[in-house]
């Protein structure tokens, strides 16, 4: 519609353009260009500066990958195929941080993060392989700190004002953690089977758990290389748990057992991980049993190792015990699963489906979609700070010995696997919150249902509020695409719009060849730009603002377990250590003192707003107001999010949703609209900007 109404010349003058912006595919970007052209991810590796920094290359057949902005820099001199680094990475310059946005989050904070403090914090821990001695050790950093050297005397406090404490008489800095409010609420939450489980509905990662369909649990893995695919949780462990309230098929067809289920992804990855020093790996299952209150109870635990160096596959079962020994060993086991998990949300929940996917959105839309074009206007918001900041992640988060690789379970290995769940579980479909909760079993499809979905487990407070959001987002987006496509002709005739889809799929998630919905109808569109505004929307925010609530104590989201469990293949001296010190076991377990107090700096940071956030339906684009239609609708939009805020509060006052309210239990506010600028763990900005 929007090509057929245009003069042909100003057609011509976008056509003009969009041939610039997409440049020529040749020679190094500079800063001040605004080209969008895409590459794959070749720049995460370092083979020049060391061997071991060498990293396969993301995107095409063997590693199916999203497509990032081409910078065009020279191939590194012992791999051809892989890009150099360098100290900036080029992003087209309508996409660079705002003034304020650099003075409160780029130079002033990560960078200062990246660059100093956690420079400064490996000088003051003498040994990066030491873990904390005592739990009274892990407190002591939210007390009384790590002394800094001398040498960043008052510099790190005046940019860090939250992190960095400047003691005046002793002439020194002292990086001082805030106490997250789940600790000062419950000092021992982290420790119970119920916040646990909680979590996993309520938590940060909120996108795994999903509903248990088939028994019995079996790997789809090739047997020959991975050991027997049957599962070692049986009909009989179930039964015993469930203590009479139900037979196993009784609870299989009422949908009362759950799982976490990171077994067949990472199980290609133990071998490979183990070979790395200092930390482990196992496949993972761990079985939820939906309790009459609405609340998850935690069943079963297996680890399994595959085969390896002579060894046959090893695999045990670990629930919640009432002897000692059993005890502790669910606690480490319970530690092994939170590792997975910390890894799955920082490499898949997050970074995966946000972050990355959301690149290619960003690039097709400036390529194809002429500044004038109403889906451009739309979708614009949306787009701010995320290039800017995924250029940030590939030179110090994601690549090759950053902050993920040398601070979480997969290690260097990380972005492999987040290849690997890219390639058997990501679909743009399946992006959609309501297709996700179905696809996952958490949801079934029911129209006299709020927002046409029924879901499984009723207090599930991500859905819940999550559902809402959408709904909200989805009214909008029909409003505005009605009024610029009234009939479905109107759609396939808009080349600039087809071109768009087309070159998503094709180009910038060119490897992933099923998923993508037809573009032909108003609803169509509808269903494609909901799917596109939530993702950097609600899903980031869900994922993200919360990370330093929920693993600012990281004993609650260990990244990392660095031991085996005890009883697989223990020597006598390590099983007699384990029985004498339990505690030491779970400690040497857990990150070490530099992998812990690095990723806690950092997760403070990325849980920050900026005193400039643009939150979602906060406001107007200049050229809505001009349109009395398009302005009414986004009122309503914007009306819709207030009420959001009030059905949060009063859902977290509701005594009956056990998952949201009880002693101790922080309120579930991720997906309040608004924040007050800090670390807020509520707020969801238009964009992924941080």
């Amino acid at each position: 519609m929007f090509s057929i109404q245009t003069p042909g010349g100003v057609k011509k003058l976008r056509g003009k353009e969009l041939t610039f912006l997409r440049g020529d595919g040749q020679g190094k970007r500079k800063t001040p260009e605004r080209i969008y052209d895409y590459d794959v991810y070749n720049d995460l590796g370092d083979p020049d500066s060391s061997n071991e920094l060498a990293r396969p290359v993301l995107g095409g057949k063997d590693y199916p990958y999203p497509r990032r902005c081409r910078t065009g820099r020279p191939k590194t001199k012992k791999d051809p195929l892989s890009e150099s680094r360098s100290t900036t990475v080029y992003v087209p310059r309508d996409e660079a941080f705002s003034e304020v946005k650099s003075l409160t989050f780029s130079t002033k904070t990560v960078y200062s993060v990246l660059h100093a403090l956690l420079p400064a914090v490996e000088g003051s821990i003498l040994d990066s392989n030491a873990g904390f001695p005592y739990f009274t050790a892990i407190d002591k950093l939210f007390n009384e700190g790590i002394d800094l050297p001398v040498k960043t005397k008052g510099t790190l406090g005046n940019i860090l004002p939250r992190l960095v404490e400047a003691v005046t008489d002793a002439e020194k800095d002292v990086l001082c953690f805030e106490i997250p409010e789940m600790i000062e609420r419950d000092k021992f939450s982290w420790f119970r089977d119920e916040e646990f489980s909680r979590q996993t509905l309520a938590g940060l990662n909120p996108y795994s758990i999903k509903l248990v369909t088939e028994w019995p649990l079996k790997s789809k893995l090739d047997p020959n290389a991975y050991g027997p695919p049957e599962s070692a949780i049986t009909k009989e462990l179930v039964e015993l748990e469930i203590r009479g309230f139900m037979t196993l098929e009784e609870a299989l067809e009422q949908k009362k057992l759950f799982m976490l289920d990171y077994h067949d992804l990472l199980l290609p990855y133990v071998n490979k991980v183990r070979e790395i020093k200092r930390t482990t790996l196992y496949g993972s299952r761990t079985i939820f049993f939906l309790t009459p209150v609405g609340t998850l109870r935690p069943l079963a635990i297996e680890l399994t190792r595959p085969p390896s160096s002579g060894k046959t596959q090893w695999k045990q079962v670990f629930t919640p015990c009432w002897d000692a020994t059993g005890a502790w060993l669910w606690k480490l086991a319970k530690a092994h699963v939170l590792a997975h998990d910390s890894g799955y949300h920082q490499l898949i929940s997050h970074w995966l489906r946000t972050h990355c996917a959301t690149e290619p959105y960003i690039i097709a839309t400036n390529r194809q979609l002429s500044a004038m074009h109403p889906i451009y206007r739309l979708l614009h918001p949306h787009w701010r700070y995320t290039m800017e900041i995924n250029a940030l992640a590939r030179e110090a988060l994601v690549n090759a010995d950053g902050i993920i690789e040398s601070s979480f379970s997969p290690g260097k290995y990380s972005m492999e696997l987040s290849s690997a769940a890219y390639d058997q579980q990501w679909r743009f479909d399946l992006q959609a919150l309501p297709a996700d909760l179905i696809s996952r079993g958490m949801a079934v499809e029911d129209p006299s249902a709020p927002h046409g979905l029924k879901l499984t487990i009723e207090d599930y407070p991500f859905a819940s509020d999550g559902l809402v959001l959408w709904g909200a987002i989805k009214e909008w987006v029909s409003d505005y695409v009605n009024h610029y496509y009234p009939e479905a002709s109107l759609i396939e005739s808009d080349h600039e719009l087809q071109a768009w889809w087309t070159e998503i799929q094709t180009v910038g998630h060119g490897d992933k060849k099923e998923g993508w919905p037809l573009l032909k109808t108003p609803g169509d569109l509808i269903g494609v730009l909901t799917t596109m505004i939530w993702v950097p929307s609600g899903h980031h925010a869900a994922v993200n603002f919360g990370q330093y609530a929920y693993a600012g104590y990281f004993p609650n989201r260990p990244t990392i377990a660095r031991t085996n469990m005890p009883t697989e293949d223990p020597s006598d001296e390590e099983l007699k250590s384990f029985e004498e010190r339990p505690e030491e076991a779970l400690l040497k377990c857990f990150p070490t003192q530099l992998q812990a107090t690095k990723v806690m700096a950092i997760l403070d940071v990325l849980s920050n707003h900026s005193p400039d956030e643009e939150y979602i339906g906060e406001g107007i684009e200049p050229s809505w107001e001009e349109n009395p239609i398009i302005k009414a609708a986004f009122e309503i939009f914007s009306g819709r999010l207030k009420e959001l805020e009030g059905i949060i509060d009063a859902r977290n006052a509701d005594k009956s949703l056990k998952n949201r309210t009880g002693a101790g239990v922080v309120p579930y506010q991720l997906l309040k609209p608004v924040s007050e600028p800090g670390v807020t763990a509520q707020g969801v900005p238009n964009s992924i900007s941080i």
